[in-house]
């Protein structure tokens, strides 16, 4: 089912760091969408970053598409949005050690 293999698939991500900020992609809400293809059981992960200079950017993202591709067996591919990462997109009570919150 696509719910369940999207919730592995956010799950997974979890495990994705930003170093600089010390939050996981999801949290930091990063993870724009993930278009999922059942039938070749591969997914799109649209994501942004929270500087478009981010100088861990290009680590990130390759993170982003092993840990997908370890879930979907089509693997995943990567597409950066062009939204401007801001603390309100952050998961509720994700910032409050940064006393965002």
């Amino acid at each position: 089912m696509v719910d369940n293999k999207e919730e592995e698939l956010l799950e997974s991500l979890r495990t994705v760091i930003d170093p600089e900020i010390g939050l996981n992609i999801v949290e930091l809400g990063l993870v724009r969408s993930m278009d999922i293809n059942e039938d070749e059981d591969n997914a799109e992960i649209t994501m942004i970053l929270t500087t478009p200079f981010c100088p861990y950017g290009p680590q990130i993202i390759e993170q982003v598409r092993t840990v997908g591709s370890k879930v979907m067996s089509g693997g995943a591919s990567v597409k950066i949005g062009t939204e401007l990462w801001d603390p309100s997109m952050m998961e509720e009570g994700a910032g409050g050690d940064w006393g965002l919150f």
